[in-house]
């Protein structure tokens, strides 16, 4: 494995999707998940603090919170995301206000890019993922082979 330039990981049949909205676009998310409930309920759904409250509380659907954005729940998320476990991120973000977490916005994103994590950053974008036939089989992803890119690092630096 560590030859490889990738590393193959399979998304299987049941997804698992993190949710994620800033303030100004949490309404939009949770009305969204009632939209899509029965699709979303045959998966594993975790999100942000008072995102998944919110989703859960107004759909009936189960959520595993994390901590709120802020206060280091986008950190878990991504962490969740390099350990294997988030397939994909519905992830509503607002181009119109200044997050005061922006760097952990930011780290998030980038590690589910890192990781090829499919995301959707509006409804759009989250209609079609959802509504994918990849919804309802398994997916191969590939992921750039770190152990290697940081053994070659190493020998040229030798």
């Amino acid at each position: 494995m560590l030859e490889q330039e990738f590393v193959t990981m399979e998304i299987g049949k049941t997804k698992h999707i993190a949710l994620v909205a800033h303030d100004g676009k949490k309404q939009e998310l949770v009305d969204w998940c009632d939209r899509n409930k029965e699709i979303l309920k045959g998966h594993f759904l975790c999100g942000t603090g008072t995102t998944a409250k919110l989703i859960a509380e107004k759909t009936g659907l189960p959520v595993k919170g994390f901590c709120s954005g802020p206060l280091g729940g986008d950190q878990q998320i991504g962490a969740k995301i390099v350990e294997g476990q988030i397939d994909f991120m519905i992830f509503l973000w607002d181009p119109l206000e200044a997050q005061p977490h922006d760097p952990d916005v930011k780290a998030l994103l980038r590690i589910a890019v890192v990781y090829d994590i499919p995301i959707a950053n509006n409804l759009a974008t989250a209609d079609f993922m959802l509504h994918s036939r990849f919804m309802s089989e398994p997916y191969a992803r590939k992921i750039e082979n770190f152990n290697l890119t940081i053994q070659q690092r190493v020998e040229r630096m030798k």
